[in-house]
């Protein structure tokens, strides 16, 4: 890899030369962006946080991007000062991709392998992978990916710029915003858990509805988004949901809301904008979550939360003898308090 400095300066929006250097930026060049510890001489790295300061003294990158309230005096090479490191590292990290280039930007390839129903309708730039399959009256718009082996059933609609990578299932009817990614495995349409009980068992609920997300939107691996039993299940613009997440049917999800890995959303909860969901996190169902709400790891929600805040339940980690201390206390919590109730009784 090849990247040039004059590229870097240019997605941060710097001039090079405030960089003050004693050759021509268009000359240097990184083959690499790596952590302090890791760099070698010809790649660039980042510190956003004081606390790695100390790793510069055995750092032998070429170049270092940091904060601008942070000092870097024992470094040697080019040293780029921006308002927020972490958010430059964020944006140079496109320019060292190492994702495979699929397809061709002028014109659409689709494997010999995969299947494309006659109806469908394909934009310009479209890339469809081996084994892949496009059923009936689908919409790919322009520039879209189906890699490998993803499966998009009949009537859905894919807009312009999405890519889903390999082995993606979406149902049909299902409604996927521009510009989004999708990872493998995950699952989008699949039924939500509506069962009637009866006598004789479980009555199944067809499950009639579909699922539409927004544009921008980024979904790990492994993830279960179901349609709604009547409506739709909804992803906002901006969502970004990590590895392993489970949304149930109906469920609503506001704009720029984060969702990380093992969390759950039982149907019809409405999550607001901006808000963000911690590991591990579990929602009850018909909840209304307000605007920038933000949960720590394994809090379960079980009732609506109407003002903004920080929210959190669940036991931190202590040694096991205190905790087994801990649990014993807390099953005989309702034992004291009839005894308190019993003596504030017998005072009256």
């Amino acid at each position: 890899m090849n990247v040039k400095l004059s590229s870097i300066c240019s997605e941060l929006q710097i001039d090079a030369l405030s960089l003050n250097l004693n050759e021509s930026a268009e000359d240097i060049s990184f083959t690499a962006l790596s952590t302090c510890l890791d760099a070698n001489e010809n790649d660039i790295t980042f510190i956003s946080d004081a606390k790695y300061l100390t790793d510069i003294q055995n750092c032998r990158a070429k170049a270092l991007i940091i904060s601008n309230q942070l000092q870097a005096p024992n470094f040697n090479g080019i040293i780029i000062k921006v308002e927020r490191a972490y958010f430059a590292y964020a944006k140079i990290s496109r320019l060292f991709s190492t994702v495979p280039k699929t397809g061709s930007s002028v014109q659409s390839h689709i494997h010999p392998t995969a299947f494309v129903s006659p109806s469908a309708k394909l934009g310009e730039r479209v890339y469809i992978g081996a084994n892949a399959v496009i059923e009936e009256d689908v919409v790919l718009e322009d520039d879209c990916q189906v890699w490998p082996g993803s499966v998009i059933n009949a009537h859905s609609y894919i807009a312009k710029g999405s890519i889903l990578k390999s082995n993606v299932s979406v149902y049909h009817n299902c409604k996927i915003g521009e510009h989004c990614l999708i990872h493998s495995g995950t699952v989008i349409g699949s039924d939500g858990f509506g069962f009637a009980p009866t006598e004789n068992g479980w009555q199944k609920i067809y499950q009639n509805g579909t699922v539409q997300i927004g544009n921008n939107v980024e979904i790990g691996s492994n993830c279960s988004i179901d349609r709604g039993a009547i409506g739709a299940t909804i992803i906002s613009n901006n969502v970004i949901i990590d590895n392993l997440v489970h949304i149930a049917h109906n469920v609503f999800i506001g704009e720029n809301t984060a969702v990380a890995g093992q969390s759950g959303i039982a149907g019809s909860t409405k999550i607001g904008k901006n808000c963000t969901i911690a590991g591990q996190c579990g929602f009850a169902g018909h909840l209304d979550i307000a605007d920038n709400c933000h949960f720590t790891g394994q809090a379960m929600v079980t009732k609506s939360i109407s003002e903004p805040g920080i929210y959190s339940s669940g036991l931190p980690l202590s040694d096991n003898k205190s905790w087994r201390k801990l649990i014993a206390r807390l099953r005989k919590i309702d034992e004291l308090t009839l005894n308190v109730k019993k003596l504030l009784k017998a005072e009256k």
